[in-house]
């Protein structure tokens, strides 16, 4: 059989990852400027000018607003996305990738023949939510929100101040000291209402958060209930030197590790093949686990 004939793609692969990135950052951020592009891409700021006025004529005429009082651009009332799918998760998974060319290909939509990736659902999260979050985080400012939860699914007011955003590999949440509790939590960003109101600056930042600012190593081993042969073989899956894997992660983390790892701390598995792997150090763990 012939292989199918597809027209070529129009756009150079560079200019493509540098357009989705003007797209990503004034749809979420709510402020583009040529010093984004320049940082990310190690491009000169007349090629920054460039690649946004190409953006602005032949990819998403409309979408980009100049503002002078931002001194760069602002997503237009009637912003479309066109090369991207306007998810959040495009957005959050750049930020996580911190901003390496490499990896932002990697959240390119791909048609390579041959690989095929499990997409998680995607989580519902607005531009006009996440932005004043990202901006309360970066000027540690109080936050006032409307949120719900599992405990209280009717929506409460509350003002927290953020510092860092987290993805679990299943969800993302934002890290925050929370007035109400006088205590930092984790709020899913899926779960806030409204639009978020920016106040005062706080004295509550990321310096002050004892359980995010220590770092704890997780010790997994292969289950002593498999056999010497089995234990190799796990080992070698998880790539472990002298017989144990090391991962060290903040400790108010450590409970999403070990979901991504599907360990369950204090396993009543009657079958050791069923999770193969089992934290060594549970005992230092405790103090950081989900009661």
């Amino acid at each position: 059989m012939a292989a199918k004939h597809t027209d070529p793609w129009p756009i150079r692969w560079d200019l493509l990852v540098r357009y989705r990135y003007i797209e990503t950052i004034v749809l979420w951020e709510g402020r583009l400027t040529t010093r984004h592009l320049c940082e990310t891409f190690g491009i000169g700021r007349q090629q920054a000018s460039k690649d946004i006025n190409r953006y602005r004529r032949d990819i998403g005429p409309g979408n980009l607003h100049y503002d002078s009082s931002l001194k760069g651009y602002s997503p237009a009332p009637g912003f479309t996305p066109r090369i991207t799918a306007g998810t959040a998760d495009e957005y959050l998974h750049l930020m996580a990738r911190n901003n390496e060319l490499s990896n932002v290909f990697e959240s390119l939509a791909l048609n390579v023949a041959n690989v095929e990736v499990l997409q998680v659902p995607v989580r519902d999260v607005r531009p006009e939510v996440l932005r004043p979050i990202m901006q309360a985080a970066r000027q540690q400012k109080r936050l006032e929100v409307d949120y719900v939860s599992l405990q209280n699914p009717n929506r409460e007011g509350r003002i927290i101040v953020p510092h860092t955003l987290v993805f679990t590999g299943l969800r993302w949440h934002v890290r925050a000291w929370c007035e109400k509790n006088q205590e930092y939590r984790d709020f899913v960003l899926s779960r806030f209402r409204d639009i978020p109101e920016i106040l005062d600056e706080s004295t509550q930042g990321m310096e002050s958060d004892h359980d995010w600012n220590t770092s704890v190593t997780l010790r997994i081993v292969p289950d002593p209930r498999l056999n010497p042969a089995q234990q190799q073989v796990v080992e070698t899956d998880y790539g472990m030197q002298d017989g144990a894997l090391h991962i060290t992660v903040r400790g108010r983390l450590v409970p999403y590790a070990l979901k991504l790892l599907h360990i369950d701390p204090e396993p009543a598995l009657e079958d050791p093949m069923a999770q193969q792997i089992v934290v060594e150090n549970h005992a230092e763990l405790a103090p950081w686990l989900f009661s």
